[in-house]
């Protein structure tokens, strides 16, 4: 929110530069001292003097010693007002790439983190004595399945078993990949832990017969 983001003396330069945009206090017009103004804001007389500076630099205003605060154009209270709103939605972008970075650092450091399980799964395979535990479903006639491919199935995040083959009549396809479609009467082999072999029966056939 602009409160948040702005100093009160900006955010009261900028109110004053609005009343004399909008015609509120004319041009030629003395304002209230800082001791008056700082009144009506509720702040200290440094927070008026620094408000005031402002819009002198830009000639919205003239501060002259003993004789107060001049208005001296609006047109260049407009351009102050018009240069803030430029400033500001310059600074929401410099927030939104700093919250797109900040994403970018901690989605890498999750990739990294996974990619390091990787490794390490790696680095732990199963013993050459020990057979590589797979097992097999039929796919029914009244699948769901049938005609799908298998990139658009999701199958190893649905079940948490991984395809390594489809045995479909005389021929057997090896490593299937994303875009291989099921048929009725494939045999799909498969690896998983055993709890997940019946969670496969259910997602290739669901309440159709399976058989």
């Amino acid at each position: 929110m602009e409160e948040e983001r702005f100093p009160q003396y900006k955010r009261i330069a900028i109110d004053i530069a609005s009343q004399i945009a909008d015609g509120e206090i004319g041009e030629g017009e003395r304002v209230s001292g800082r001791s008056l103004l700082a009144s009506e804001y509720g702040v200290s007389p440094e927070t008026i003097r620094r408000s005031l500076r402002l819009l002198a630099d830009m000639k919205v205003v003239e501060i002259e010693d003993k004789k107060g605060v001049t208005i001296l154009s609006a047109d260049n209270a407009k351009r102050y007002i018009s240069d803030f709103k430029d400033r500001n939605e310059q600074h929401d972008l410099h927030l939104r790439l700093k919250e797109l970075f900040d994403k970018y650092v901690d989605i890498s450091r999750q990739t990294l983190d996974v990619f390091s399980d990787i490794l390490n799964a790696q680095q732990h395979p199963l013993r050459a004595d020990k057979e590589l535990p797979n097992y097999e479903v039929r796919v029914s006639e009244k699948s769901p399945l049938i005609g799908k491919n298998l990139g658009a199935l999701h199958f190893w995040q649905q079940t948490g078993a991984t395809i390594v083959a489809i045995r479909r009549k005389q021929s057997t396809i090896i490593s299937p990949g994303p875009y291989a479609e099921l048929y009725g009467g494939d045999i799909i082999v498969f690896v998983s832990q055993p709890e997940a072999a019946a969670t496969v029966e259910s997602f290739v056939n669901g309440d159709s017969d399976k058989r």
